[in-house]
């Protein structure tokens, strides 16, 4: 069986990454990339912390839930990432936190506004709202209502529960699930200002999705982030 050590370090770097972002909740919260042969998609591994993910501690896990390689314990939401990426075949990387600022949007049952720079990543769609349950994903008919839900969005609230972003690779994102969360924490801070804020409308919208996060940038802001990573954890 192939072990692709490079997807192993992937997720554990955007783990780590995530953590750094202070998107960690104790033990809570995973990644995944798509597993290159289509057995499934490589996790870390549950009762860790993201802070805490090594190469070591990423596994395989199949569509239903078998742990094929890396053993250690799986999370029980893997069906996010499974249907997730059976549903979007341009999918490579999920993401899934519980990021504050984007929970709390979230729960205000406002829609995210393009106020700042970060918020016109999502654009056209914006990011739809998952509230069927706010209880973990745990089943695969759940993660199908979660991908129908998410649509061809980039990132998805899981309202009252946390988010999940995609991208075509795993840095991709990654690079989404920071984004989403500043412009979460940027719109809460205008709010708080009272006054009449102001926003970008579509057309200016897709255009500075296009200049600020185009071409190149995700994957070199993807690299900033790893330079920014402390020693690896034990």
């Amino acid at each position: 069986m192939t072990d692709y050590p490079e997807i192993r370090e992937m997720v554990s770097l955007s783990s780590r990454v995530m953590a750094a972002a202070g998107s960690n909740d104790f033990i809570w919260g995973h990644v995944s990339a798509r597993d290159p042969e289509g057995r499934g998609v490589w996790m870390k591994q549950a009762s860790w912390g993201l802070e805490e993910i090594t190469p070591s501690r990423v596994h395989l896990v199949t569509p239903d839930g078998d742990v094929a390689a890396g053993g250690g314990q799986r999370h029980s939401e893997y069906p996010i990432h499974t249907e997730i990426m059976r549903a979007r075949p341009d999918v490579g990387g999920v993401v899934h936190v519980h990021s504050r600022y984007s929970v709390a949007l979230a729960a205000a049952d406002v829609d995210l506004l393009p106020v700042s720079h970060e918020a016109n990543y999502f654009a056209p769609i914006g990011v739809p709202r998952f509230t069927e349950t706010a209880d973990l994903i745990l089943t695969a008919e759940l993660g199908q209502h979660l991908a129908r839900a998410l649509g061809d969005a980039e990132a998805v609230f899981l309202v009252n529960h946390g988010v999940a972003t995609v991208g075509p690779d795993l840095q991709s994102a990654t690079v989404a699930a920071i984004v989403l969360d500043r412009a979460c924490r940027q719109q809460l801070l205008t709010r708080a200002y009272g006054g009449s804020p102001t926003w970008s409308d579509a057309d200016e919208s897709l255009a500075k999705r296009e200049h600020i996060y185009g071409g190149k940038a995700r994957h070199q802001v993807w690299d900033y982030l790893v330079r920014q990573l402390p020693s690896d954890p034990a």
